[in-house]
């Protein structure tokens, strides 16, 4: 995203239950159900540990549960992707909700953290060992506690290649196919608006930016008092109640962070709760429904999907979580961004690529480089994301509003359109045509709402009907 008229051309740019307590054991597993464990990384005072659960019986599993003890010296960090319940040094993780029931053959992952130099030992999956066994008979009536995940940040999930989940993540009443714009909370050469004045055919609305403070990690955000004087006046007070008569038109309104003089950064546990604690204080100040990360100037997977899933711990599950890469950041699954989409895809809504200002680009089937401002360059790109483990309904198209949104790879509204077909029904296609179609496509995004007033609204009213005429 921008904040000036004048662009940069981008080129390249993570047991027992309550002392005294026995276990009720969850449903029995079959004969072969095993938990392997794996040290994922080691930088020596600490360790990322892994435990992959298959069922290698003849029936689906409705639940597990996996004990192990850690020695003395060595303690748990940030976790995820299952619920912790610890006594002294014996740790017991169970599944989430989502991850609980397995097929014959099937399998799931969490993983966490820990200080020190030990291993788990005396590893039971459900009472049994580890590496497969009958379970024993229950020993006791008191069921495990069932304490609340705690608050310490999570970190990354596990890599990509486990399977993600087949249904989109919770986020209210959001439509199947939506539009996404940015409005501004500066004064540049665009329209200026108040929020109450976004178009109606804006679905989702990312106010830009919220902006680093002197704590690493942590954010801030008011009515900027440029824009405010261009406005006429526009106070804290109003900018509140105009995010909550957009809700009750039935929009959602998120808080984005960064854009391209951002300087938030989270590099550390630290600054990952810093954000976290920041940012839900601020969705709760002024009733945002989520947040967009648009970091243009460097971002870490590991720490800021910390933060994501420590903010969505505070938040809940219906909090919506946006993400708009630049294009050089969405090329390769091991890119940062990349790699922090496809970490938190189980409670990710939608990552909006920007394909605009990066010149010619490889696209999925790395033959050639595709001129930015085509329905090639787009479907192309698009297919990396969509071929390599994000599900269509996380995939958003990012384009400029029109002249002065961009220095380069404005199209016109059409073409968003026709890339729209050709990827979710193979129609409108340039040269290139992905080797499936995506139905489930989300959507577009526009920088920006103001620079579309700017120029007609041209984008939205294009645009957005032909949305609803998608699969």
């Amino acid at each position: 995203m921008r904040r000036t008229r004048t662009l940069i051309l981008t080129l390249v740019t993570a047991c027992a239950a309550t002392v005294g307590a026995a276990w009720v054991a969850l449903p029995a597993f079959a004969a072969g159900a095993t938990a392997t464990f794996v040290k994922t990384a080691d930088w020596g005072t600490g360790w990322e540990g892994k435990y992959t659960i298959t069922n290698g019986g003849a029936s689906t599993l409705s639940g597990w549960a996996v004990t192990f003890d850690l020695p003395a010296g060595t303690t748990l960090g940030s976790y995820w992707d299952a619920l912790l319940t610890s006594s002294g040094q014996r740790h017991t993780f169970t599944n989430r909700s989502w991850n609980g029931t397995l097929a014959p053959g099937a399998s799931t992952s969490f993983g966490f953290l820990a200080t020190g130099s030990g291993s788990p030992a005396n590893c039971q999956l459900d009472g049994a060992p580890c590496g497969g066994g009958p379970t024993p008979t229950p020993t006791g009536t008191t069921p495990p506690a069932t304490t609340a995940p705690p608050t310490t940040p999570p970190a990354t999930t596990p890599p990509a290649t486990t399977p993600p989940p087949t249904t989109a993540p919770p986020t209210g009443d959001l439509p199947k196919h939506l539009l996404t714009g940015y409005w501004h909370n500066f004064d540049n050469p665009a329209v200026e608006l108040r929020l109450r004045d976004v178009p109606a055919e804006y679905d989702l609305v990312a106010v830009a930016f919220a902006e680093a403070t002197a704590t690493p990690g942590a954010v801030t955000f008011a009515v900027d008092p440029g824009l405010s004087a261009a406005l006429g006046g526009y106070s804290d007070a109003e900018f509140t109640a105009d995010v909550q008569a957009l809700r009750s038109r039935g929009r959602k309104v998120i808080l984005s962070v960064g854009g391209e003089t951002g300087r938030v950064a989270v590099n550390d546990a630290a600054s990952a709760t810093a954000f976290a604690d920041s940012t839900y204080a601020l969705l709760r100040r002024y009733g945002f429904d989520g947040v967009d990360i648009d970091l243009e100037n460097g971002l870490n997977p590991t720490y800021m999907g910390q933060a994501l899933r420590a903010l969505r711990a505070k938040a809940g599950p219906s909090l919506i979580i946006a993400m708009a890469p630049q294009t050089i950041d969405m090329q390769s699954p091991a890119a940062g961004y990349f790699k922090l989409a496809l970490d938190i895809r189980d409670i990710l809504t939608v990552v909006n690529t920007q394909f605009y200002n990066s010149g010619a680009m490889l696209g999925c089937d790395q033959n050639a480089a595709y001129p930015q401002g085509s329905v090639n360059f787009i479907v192309a790109l698009a297919c990396i994301q969509l071929e390599a483990g994000l599900r269509p309904d996380q995939v958003g198209l990012g384009l400029p509003a029109g002249p002065g949104a961009a220095g380069g790879g404005i199209v016109a509204p059409s073409v968003v359109n026709a890339a729209l077909d050709c990827l979710a029904r193979g129609t409108n296609c340039g040269s290139f045509r992905p080797p499936r179609t995506y139905p489930g496509i989300r959507g577009a995004m526009t920088w920006s709402i103001n620079w579309d007033v700017s120029n007609g609204n041209g984008f939205a009213r294009t645009v957005k009907p032909h949305l609803s005429t998608l699969p």
